[in-house]
């Protein structure tokens, strides 16, 4: 039979209670977030969203199971042992970035890091209910006890989910994201160590660990910032000169002597050493076929480039910026790097800026636009493939007026063949006639568009007809 807590030195056996249900709380609010963090660092350091939080998130579950399994093994001392976990598992979340930054400029085995680390945290993470369930079976009735504590863990994980997407992301970061973990772990830790030292059996040990996990955690709060910016520096050719973690993406400016770089989770967005030979063949095509360029509208886009092209035309009276995340519009019009590029194109009168969901969008609008450009980023993760559906593609068809051109950025025709050819069948089908094209860009390579008008303006015939007559030296008004 496991030890039991006993009530000397507690002066009531409910407070016992009362504190374990407070760190099974605590603990499942930190257990959801590291496994959100694990997730999100590996899909910034190796790429492809879906994979990533998939293996990560079995991983961590499966781990969760294996470490109730091991519980089994503990039958003395539980409440030492559950403070041991805790001290543990603050030092493995809050080192979790530090770690796979830190190795990554040193290594390509960098995902077997993070599924390491994704395992022991979930191991750990499975140890602390049992403990607790057997810790707290003096106070309450099996019935009642499990319910408890089982309640005040995914209690724990939603208010967990909630302050990762809306508070640790996009203010604490990669950074100080997993140290705040580690506190929480910590403080668990310390609050059980203290408020129930008469209850401690081995005193010794569990004091050292509290000396050893608060010098660690106070160890990675200044180290932790210039250890993660050098290895986001090796992840890059080039000099990295801003880096900014919104709640949607992570943004990093690279400079290279006299030309900038933009990365978007890690992927070039543009440089201004050859971006006019990307913006220029997205804009130029069908803001010179369209019937009527006075309303256009751009879905996408935030860094203000294709609206630089657009507004290049005088007969231009109004333009719509669609784009997701409010921190890449600002850096539009604040950042002096985009606002030399973009030449301020984001502060034009003519300009109206909406940060919202491109289908939502869509789906709320009632303006008919001449032109429709649709600048977003490669559909490489789920949360972008609902903006390269037939459905997405038929509102945008709803929206433009007689004789209007829509023009779709389509990936690489070269190294993402079959993405290529899926968009391109994906507007047909949504009722364009369309017309593909591309053009070779030095630092992104062969690169595509597709053309798309209304089918029932113009065949793919003609509307090939109408290109080829086009004068493509000369791209602009």
């Amino acid at each position: 039979m496991p030890q039991p807590l006993s009530s000397a030195g507690v002066s009531k056996p409910r407070a016992v209670s009362a504190v374990l249900k407070i760190s099974i709380f605590a603990t499942g609010l930190a257990g959801i977030v590291a496994e959100f963090v694990l997730s999100t660092l590996a899909t910034y350091i190796i790429g492809n969203a879906v994979l990533q939080w998939t293996l990560v998130m079995s991983l961590m579950f499966f781990a969760m199971g294996l470490g109730s399994r091991v519980s089994l093994i503990f039958r003395h001392k539980l409440l030492d042992t559950f403070i041991i976990i805790e001290f543990s598992l603050s030092l493995l979340c809050a080192s979790a970035a530090i770690l796979a930054y830190g190795l990554a400029a040193y290594t390509v085995y960098t995902s077997l890091l993070i599924y390491t680390q994704a395992f022991f945290i979930g191991l750990f993470i499975g140890l602390e209910i049992p403990l607790v369930i057997r810790l707290n079976d003096t106070y309450q009735e099996l019935r009642s006890n499990i319910a408890a504590i089982m309640e005040k863990d995914y209690y724990g994980a939603l208010l967990g989910g909630l302050l990762f997407a809306f508070f640790a992301l996009p203010y604490l970061g990669l950074t100080y994201t997993p140290i705040a973990l580690g506190v929480i772990n910590f403080l668990v830790a310390s609050l059980l160590l203290w408020r129930f030292f008469d209850l401690i059996g081995r005193k010794k040990l569990l004091v050292s660990s509290f000396v050893v996990s608060l010098s660690v955690l106070m160890a990675l709060g200044v180290l932790s910032k210039p250890i993660i910016l050098y290895g986001e520096q090796r992840q890059f050719r080039d000099k990295v000169i801003f880096t900014k973690q919104t709640p949607h993406q992570k943004i990093v400016i690279t400079q290279w002597k006299n030309h900038y770089w933009l990365y978007i989770n890690g992927q070039e967005q543009f440089s201004t050493f050859d971006e006019e030979k990307y913006h220029e063949p997205l804009v130029h095509p069908g803001m010179n076929l369209t019937a009527d360029r006075q309303k256009i509208l751009i879905l996408g886009g935030g860094d203000g480039l294709a609206l630089r092209e657009v507004l290049k035309y005088p007969d231009v009276s109004s333009v719509t910026l669609v784009d997701l995340d409010p921190a890449m519009t600002d850096l539009a019009q604040t950042h002096y790097v985009l606002l030399d590029v973009n030449q301020g194109s984001m502060k034009d009168s003519r300009v109206t800026v909406i940060n919202q969901d491109a289908a939502a969008f869509l789906k709320d609008d009632s303006t008919f636009y001449g032109a429709i450009f649709i600048d977003l980023p490669d559909p490489d993760s789920v949360d972008l493939m609902h903006v390269y559906s037939q459905n997405f593609y038929r509102l945008a068809h709803r929206r433009l007026m007689a004789g209007g051109l829509l023009a779709v950025q389509a990936t690489s025709p070269y190294f993402s063949r079959q993405a290529f050819l899926s968009i391109l069948k994906t507007v047909e089908a949504a009722g364009f006639s369309v017309l593909p094209y591309h053009n070779q860009i030095p630092t992104l390579g062969e690169w595509g568009w597709v053309l798309g008008a209304r089918a029932e303006d113009f065949s793919k015939e003609i509307l090939k007809r109408r290109v080829l007559a086009f004068d493509f030296e000369g791209l602009g008004p």
